[in-house]
């Protein structure tokens, strides 16, 4: 779980994590919407697979990424444990 408030510590991992919300994206897709360098938005992308929450897939020359909802709705359901018990 420490991975994932690593990845979550992050304006520009958020914003990313919004993108896939949305849609599928290429690491091309990706950069095109930071001002950063492909390798800084690598990096993000490599923290947030590391922490689970995105996916990659290779598909010919290019890797797409995906928002890992698995993960995602994991994190939500212990989140919303602590707003039941304040109750």
């Amino acid at each position: 779980m420490n991975s994932v408030f690593k990845a979550l510590n992050d304006a520009t991992r958020r914003e990313i994590l919004e993108l896939l919300q949305r849609q599928d994206l290429s690491a091309g897709e990706i950069v095109e919407h930071f001002n950063l360098s492909w390798p800084s938005v690598s990096h993000h992308l490599d923290i947030l697979k590391q922490a689970g929450l995105v996916t990659s897939k290779k598909e010919g020359q290019y890797v797409y990424y995906s928002l890992n909802t698995t993960v995602v709705d994991e994190i939500l359901k212990w989140l919303l444990q602590f707003k039941t018990k304040k109750k």
